[in-house]
């Protein structure tokens, strides 16, 4: 089983940036390296949801739900087995544990990431 660990999550004023960080161990890279991924979000009280996802390899296909597009960015690193998430003009309601997983969630989740966004 894959095991996931995010990291860069903090506290940031509405409007601040965070990047955030997954890694994955380097027993999964040859998986990871074939695997669509994506991050994903849990806010109190709610389901999680999908904020965007990446294709594997280096084709770099993206996808964003409207509530982030123009806003977050996805990234990946094959060669460290790590995947990014680039989170500008963060909103209130951006304020959740974010987690990585492949998109569809078939890894063990990881411990996850809090990022609350404060006005």
């Amino acid at each position: 089983q894959v095991q996931l660990v995010e990291s860069g999550g903090g506290l940031v004023q509405a409007g601040g940036t965070l990047r955030l960080s997954c890694a994955v161990p380097r027993t999964s890279a040859t998986v990871f390296r074939i695997s669509p991924m994506a991050w994903y979000r849990q806010a109190p009280g709610r389901q999680r949801e999908l904020v965007a996802s990446i294709s594997s390899l280096n084709s770099g296909n993206t996808n964003y739900p409207d509530s982030v597009k123009g806003r977050f960015t996805i990234s990946r690193d094959n060669t460290k087995n790590m995947v990014f998430l680039q989170m500008n003009s963060l909103k209130l309601e951006d304020t959740a544990v974010y987690y990585c997983n492949n998109l569809v969630a078939s890894w063990s989740w990881g411990q996850g990431t809090q990022v609350t966004v404060s006005s």
